[in-house]
């Protein structure tokens, strides 16, 4: 090789150090310092793995003073290249030493790297053209955003998250009874809104018992990392600058009582942009026309400005017209601006839901319903359907109801924008069974309650610390150091102890009130028994919390029992277990509701047992009969439990914190209980809309979804694409027993950054059900950002853009060679356009001989694939410098190939484009005419959104994306 000092190289196998210059030539040795990285080199002048850097016209090359030369020709003297050109920032004529080259240039085009030798391994090329058909078919999938959550297939919530994520700027209510996820449905809306770029930031405000469980559920269901801010954390954000703290974060989770407490930093909140306000408890928000609570006028303000409002009550709107009209003004204060106009359209809605009824039962109409319907459908002629819904075959009336009902559904007031589901309609819910014990009062425990009830009256009790531990006797009992441990002579631990015994292997969830009690517990059947518990409770870090849950969730050798406090009723989901036990009960049916729901849920597959140790004649007793006789709040949901315990909760702990337990104060208590959760029902019954719940449960649409996303998981392309990437880039994988797979960082790792892989390492898996069992392994979906920051990461470096195979064909010369060029089509866009839908970034495959002539459709490219074998690195750079004066006319000859293609694939882009959303438009356009819940800014958005997307589309232009050079051999 003939170096002279001052020459440009390049490194083959080192080419992170950048441009390296030649600094002197000793005998049969050359020195090479990159100064980039400050690294000096000797190599052998006969076989140094080193590439000339040599410039070629309308190159631009920058100069280590910052400016950059478009190269129009070159020179040589003494062996040092002088390129000529025209300086970039003055336009000058002017010329540039190679010695005068920028040290830190990296070649990262394709034939850049090509021409310098600079090739990837033929499984890297692979990888980056599957990253590019991959990001192709994500980007218009329909199921962008919904497949990604750690969450069950349920027909209802996948239906709302559809429908309402894929709104821009949706504002519903979202008001589902007890136990049929709104958190969830909130949850996968947020997540197709960021994944389909609709959103940005998001603002979610809970009242404070809620943060753990928002901030847990939105990063182990969603991968979505919430920032709690509070006092402490706006404080040490804004800083001496006095910036604002909420600019700082793009998910950001507050509490109601914080903003509504804090006049300065709710200010900040509302002058900061966000797309997406999300508010559970909305219910909390009280309101009247002279006086709403500050808390309503606070989230009213900000209502004004957040584009998109999500807000959650489980509190049925039949149960308060005037709170009802409140939040809906929320979402929609120009359709809702008169409470007297609201209650007056309302009225009407109960003529729309009783031939809604009739409809659903498969009832005859009558002649008022026949007249209700004409007026309500006037704009088309119904009378055939009428006659056809009287005198005609099942199978037809049938058809008809439905068509009746669609129809319906389109004009029903609040449909749009009012979400609410009940388990009347909504069917795979459990049995529940009652195994209620009694057990008699131990001494000890009982001398402590005396002493405790004899030193007030029970009013003055009730504000009394020790009030909150009258039905966790144990706990009142450790207040004061005793001698005797609780745990010995606590029959309910023996109790517990038999119930383990005779259930053999079957797993039990074990729930009481305070973390101290499971705490104690799991150390007393431990040393008493040998049983193996796992313990959750608040004082453990969620890292800890997941192993714990891991542990009991697992199959072989785990544990039998997880022991929780009232924390592990929050989200969990543990529906594998079919036993229940309530070491103790909660006072407030609501708890007692999400206690039961860790198992009640759908999908449940076995009856669920409750079992219910409870001292008798004692406040615990009192508090069981309550429950069973007041509320049937153990074997049925218990959808009035909230407010009959706002009546009769204070006067529940008088009699608890007194000794007549069982006097007719007692029994009154029940009895008015009882009357009162009767009449609840009643007018829930009598206010159902079955109109809404058919809306909101999605109906054939919803099941439909289920399909797809299950055919979706059962695809094997994904953990295809997976596996290549992982071994790409070098992460180890330990296969486990139940469909997990152990990821942990290695030695010869290509990147240390590998997305969500942390230094101790992470569990994945592909399946559905195996995550959903243990909480702590990721599930790996299109949507997950560890396959989308993988996708990010191949595509925007150089990762597997330049290549070289060697092809064993007799048929054809020894040395014919092929260059095989993957060009993008893709345009830039605003992220709320949502252009990928309509123009994703679309690869072409152009295959050049010689001549230059395309021959992509006679070859397939897994032809190929499965016939090229790797080329090592000298005899590599040896065919590249035989062929350089021949690649870069080839590639600029695919490049037209390429550049012939665009026209076609942006007409079908506008055409697909234009029809869809011109359909959209006119479907939003008459339905707005018949029902005023529709929102002009939803059709304004559509016309912007055309409009633009025209101009996006129109300006797409061909990227080179990569090269792999084909070589003949026999």
């Amino acid at each position: 090789m003939p170096f002279q000092p001052g020459q440009r190289w390049i490194s083959d196998s080192e080419s992170n150090q950048g441009l390296g210059t030649v600094t002197g030539i000793e005998h049969r040795f050359v020195n090479i310092v990159f100064t980039a990285t400050g690294e000096a080199r000797q190599y052998a002048k006969a076989n140094a793995p080193l590439t000339r850097v040599i410039f070629n016209p309308d190159d631009i090359i920058p100069s280590h003073e910052g400016w950059q030369l478009k190269v129009t020709s070159s020179t040589e003297e003494h062996g040092i290249i002088i390129y000529h050109g025209i300086r970039q920032d003055t336009l000058e004529e002017t010329s540039l030493k190679e010695v005068m080259i920028d040290h830190f240039i990296k070649f990262n085009k394709p034939h850049d790297r090509l021409l310098n030798s600079q090739i990837d391994r033929l499984d890297w090329f692979r990888l980056r053209k599957d990253c590019l058909h991959h990001q192709y078919q994500q980007q218009q999938s329909e199921l962008l955003g919904l497949t990604g959550a750690r969450v069950s297939l349920i027909p209802h919530q996948l239906y709302i998250a559809d429908e309402v994520g894929n709104r821009f700027a949706p504002r519903v209510l979202l008001a589902d009874e007890v136990g049929l996820g709104k958190t969830i449905e909130a949850g996968l809306i947020i997540h197709q809104q960021l994944v389909s770029g609709r959103a940005q930031r998001i603002l979610i405000i809970v009242p404070e018992s809620l943060m753990h469980q928002w901030l847990v559920e939105m990063l182990r269901r969603f991968n979505l990392k919430f920032s709690i801010f509070d006092e402490e954390r706006c404080v040490e954000t804004a800083g001496e600058d006095a910036t604002n703290p909420f600019s700082t974060e793009q998910l950001v989770l507050v509490n109601l009582n914080f903003i509504t407490n804090n006049p300065a930093w709710y200010e900040a909140l509302v002058n900061e942009d966000w797309d997406l306000m999300v508010v559970d408890e909305a219910h909390h928000l009280k309101w009247q026309q002279d006086k709403p609570s500050l808390e309503y006028q606070c989230i009213e303000q900000l209502a004004q400005v957040i584009p998109g409002v999500l807000l959650l009550t489980a509190t049925p709107d039949q149960l308060g017209h005037e709170s009802h009209f409140a939040r809906l003004r929320l979402l929609d204060s120009d359709r809702f601006y008169d409470y007297e106009k609201f209650i007056e359209e309302e009225s009407h809605y109960s003529e729309v839901a009783d031939a809604a009824n009739a409809l659903v039962a498969g009832e005859p109409l009558s002649a008022e319903q026949e007249h209700t319907l004409t007026q309500l459908l006037k704009e088309s002629d119904i009378s055939k359907q009428i006659t056809d819904l009287n005198n005609n075959d099942q199978a037809t009336q049938n058809e008809v109801r439905q068509q009746l009902l669609s129809q319906l559904l389109d004009r029903h007031g609040t449909g749009r924008i009012l979400f609410r589901n009940s388990r009347n309609t909504i069917k795979g819910f459990p049995a529940r069974e009652i195994h209620p014990v009694a057990l008699a009062m131990p001494e000890q425990y009982q001398d402590t309650l005396n002493e405790f009830m004899l030193s007030g009256c029970p009013e003055t009790l009730a504000s009394a610390q020790q009030a909150k531990f009258i039905f966790t006797p144990e706990m009142l009992y450790s207040l004061d150091p005793q001698e005797e441990q609780w745990t010995d002579f606590d029959p309910r631990v023996e109790y517990l102890i038999d119930l383990l015994k005779s259930l053999k292997k079957e797993k039990v969830l074990v729930i009481c009130a305070h973390a101290q009690t499971a705490i104690d517990l799991e150390a007393a059947l431990r040393v008493k028994e040998g049983i193996r518990a796992a313990v959750f409770h608040e004082g453990l870090s969620i890292f800890e919390r997941d192993r714990a849950a891991a542990y009991f969730a697992q199959d072989e050798d785990s544990a039998q029992l997880l022991l929780c406090s009232e924390i592990g009723s929050e989200g969990r989901n543990f529906q594998f277990s079919h036993h229940l036990v309530l070491f103790d009960l909660p006072s407030n049916p609501d708890l007692l509701e999400q206690r039961i729901g860790r198992l009640d849920r759908i999908g449940q597959t076995e009856i669920i047992r409750l079992h219910i140790p409870y001292f008798e004649d004692s406040a615990q007793q009192l508090l069981f009969d309550w429950y069973q006789q007041g509320m049937q709040a153990f074997e049925h949901t218990c959808i009035t439990g909230r407010v009959v315990f706002e009546t009769f909760g204070e006067q529940l702990m008088t009699l608890a914190l007194s000794a007549q337990h069982f006097s007719k104060d007692a029994e009154q208590l029940i009895s008015d209980s009882w009357q009162k959760h009767c009449q609840i029902k009643a007018e829930l019954e009598s206010g159902r809309d079955k109109l809404l719940e058919l809306n909101s449960s999605g109906q054939g649409r919803a099941l439909e979804l289920v399909e797809k996303i299950a055919r979706n998981d059962r695809q094997i392309d994904l953990p295809q694409f997976m596996f290549q990437a992982l071994d790409v880039f070098g992460v180890q994988q330990d296969d486990k027993a139940d469909n997990a797979i152990a990821l942990n960082q290695s030695e010869h790792m290509l990147n240390s950054n590998f997305p969500c892989l942390p230094e101790d390492g992470t569990t994945v898996t592909f399946d559905r059900d195996t995550a959903l069992m243990n909480e702590n392994y990721q599930l790996l979906t299109w949507d997950h950002p560890m396959i989308r920051g993988v996708m990010d990461l191949v595509l925007s470096d150089e990762i597997g853009n330049a290549s070289m195979g060697l092809l064993k064909n007799e048929a054809l010369p020894v040395g014919t060679f092929f260059l095989e060029c993957i060009f993008t089509v893709e345009a830039t866009a605003p992220a709320k356009l949502q252009l990928g839908r309509y123009l994703p970034t679309t690869p072409i495959r152009i295959l050049v001989d010689k001549n230059g002539n395309d021959l992509a459709e006679k070859v397939s490219e897994e032809v190929l694939d499965r016939q090229l074998t790797p080329v090592k690195k000298q005899m590599a750079s040896q065919l590249i410098k035989a062929l350089k004066s021949q690649i870069g006319p080839l590639v600029a000859k695919a490049e037209v190939h390429g550049e012939q293609q665009i026209a076609a694939i942006q007409s079908k882009a506008l055409a697909n484009m234009t029809n869809k959303l011109e359909q959209e438009q006119q479907r939003l356009t008459a339905l707005k005419a018949i029902n005023p819940s529709v929102r002009q800014a939803e059709i304004d958005f559509l016309i912007h959104q055309q409009s633009e997307l025209n101009h996006y589309i129109d300006k797409a232009q061909l990227t080179f994306e990569a090269v792999r050079m084909i070589v003949v051999t026999h």
